[in-house]
């Protein structure tokens, strides 16, 4: 019961990709493979800048609360010293000599250490930034 016009049949001519398709086709999944190459170096290198940034934010963040940890020592040994000293004071007008110069003082060291603060950060900042800096200059060539 096969005939001439049975699809499944043997005697139909197999059908033949012409060379210009098999090339097309070819250089299509050529082209694939390269993409994904690519696609999947990018990714590798993200990867480990995404790394280089928690590493360098961690330490960061670890040096900036040891910091912090140390001024809130410092600032409460300061401030039971002022209170130790007001306790033996004899007079009002000595109370208010010691409060101002402690309010000095202290004025002075908040803002040393608020500036600390702003240094570390600075630099914890721009030391996050560099391995995006450098990951999207080897991504991102400029123009010439």
């Amino acid at each position: 019961m096969t005939g001439a016009t049975d699809p499944f049949s043997a005697s139909i001519i197999p059908f033949e990709v012409p060379e210009q398709m098999r090339a097309f086709a070819e250089k299509g999944v050529s082209q694939a493979r390269e993409s994904y190459a690519k696609f999947k170096d990018a990714a590798e290198s993200q990867n480990g800048t995404i790394e280089a940034v928690f590493t360098t934010a961690s330490k960061g963040v670890s040096e900036y609360t040891a910091k912090l940890m140390e001024f809130a020592k410092a600032n409460t040994s300061t401030h039971l010293d002022f209170m130790q000293s007001l306790i033996g004071l004899k007079s009002p007008a000595e109370a208010l000599e010691v409060w101002t110069a402690h309010t000095k003082k202290q004025f002075e060291t908040l803002q040393a250490q608020a500036k600390e603060l702003a240094e570390i950060g600075q630099r914890v900042a721009t030391a996050t930034a560099e391995p995006i800096k450098a990951s999207a200059s080897k991504l991102y060539h400029p123009a010439a």
